[in-house]
């Protein structure tokens, strides 16, 4: 039988998705799997396919408040504890890391034990936790060209990709259809918990200075949260606009392949997600995202030509209104945008990433994996 691994992310989908898909397909490689996480994903434990979810303490430094800076010192190190008996039980051969500061308590661990381990950078620019964490890890692997790396962990970088999970995987290979002159012009909104409210505000904003015959055209499929939800839909529908809102979507890739323009953040998974499905894209980068990863993400697509950037301080109703504008009137646009983000895709990235673990695994001594959980 195949040993075990462990994974470790943080309670967001940004985090939990990859692993997840990295999960799925190491079970199908016949390893075991468990997962050490945070109290957050605790609503994703029965869905994660692992044989086993802890749960361990966590925090994010938060400020230089000396009182703030000791309760999450604390609070780390008993998470580190907590892994490290996890880890003792489980006896992986290694563990993979998906980054941000919930991890820190289980890698920290693994170092402390002498259990081989991978980062996984999903953004374009790696973070202050993921750097402390990187220098632990045999491997770093990244799912874009990391700028700006110091040489002992630019050594270590591969390049894999995000991995994506099976219902993203499940649309890759369905074709940009171009929007009909005049016909119906599909358009996603999207922001996730925490970047959703800006589009609430703006775009029914924008949609009022659009022409009547512009509006009509319309079909709408936006996540709001779920306190600007009513207000949404009245202003769709004194407009007349055909829309569908709601605070969640369970089936978001199909949606994105179903799109003809795709309005959101740039997490670095909606950013892979985009890319491997081949969909255009308006970007609108978190502002208080940590180190600007967010902007640094959309500028990956943007490069190509897949995506156009809007900085949140730039986005008002005037100026969305005539990018759209611009866009439904040019199909031949949106067709280039998405060839572009399809050319940057990495719809493998699952398999490189398990690939890369199970060299990890051949690569230590036996001895060397029962010594150190023992």
């Amino acid at each position: 039988m195949k040993p075990k691994i462990m994974l470790t992310a943080g309670g967001t989908g940004g985090h939990l998705f990859p692993a997840q898909a990295l999960a799925g397909e190491l079970m199908r490689r016949g390893y075991g799997v468990e997962l050490i996480t945070d109290s957050r994903a605790d609503r994703y434990g029965s869905a994660f396919p692992a044989d086993k979810v802890h749960l361990v303490k966590s925090d994010t430094i938060r400020s230089k408040n000396p009182i703030s800076l000791v309760k999450t010192a604390i609070k780390l190190g008993l998470g580190t504890l907590q892994a490290m008996k996890a880890i003792r039980a489980a006896k992986p051969a290694a563990i993979v890391g998906f980054g941000g500061y919930p991890t820190f308590p289980p890698m920290f661990a693994a170092r402390l034990l002498g259990v081989p381990s991978i980062l996984h950078e999903a953004n374009a620019v790696m973070g202050r936790a993921n750097r402390m964490l990187a220098k632990g890890a045999r491997s770093v692997a990244t799912s874009f060209p990391l700028q700006s790396l110091p040489a002992d962990l630019a050594a270590k970088a591969v390049m894999t990709g995000n991995p994506l999970r099976d219902n993203v995987i499940a649309v890759c290979g369905h074709a940009y259809n171009s929007p009909e002159e005049g016909g119906a012009f599909h358009l996603l909104v999207f922001g996730g918990s925490q970047g959703a409210r800006v589009f609430s505000q703006v775009l029914p904003e924008a949609l009022k200075l659009m022409a009547p015959e512009d509006r009509e055209r319309l079909v709408i499929v936006q996540q709001t949260r779920p306190e600007d939800l009513d207000a949404v839909e009245a202003a769709y529908r004194e407009m007349g606009v055909a829309a569908q809102v709601a605070s969640f979507f369970t089936d978001l890739p199909e949606r994105i392949a179903a799109a003809h323009l795709v309005i959101s953040r740039s997490g670095a998974g909606t950013v892979c997600e985009l890319a491997a499905i081949g969909r255009p894209s308006i970007l609108v980068p978190l502002p208080s995202a940590l180190d600007n990863d967010q902007g640094r993400n959309a500028e990956v697509l943007a490069e190509v030509g897949g995506a156009w950037p809007i900085a949140q301080k730039e986005l008002d109703p005037q100026r969305l209104a005539f990018e759209l504008k611009e866009l439904m009137d040019n199909p031949g646009r949106l067709v280039l945008a998405a060839q572009a983000a399809l050319a940057q895709g990495a719809p493998h990235a699952v398999q490189r990433l398990a690939d890369l673990t199970e060299t990890l695994v051949g690569s230590v001594p036996t001895t060397t994996k029962k010594e150190a959980t023992s």
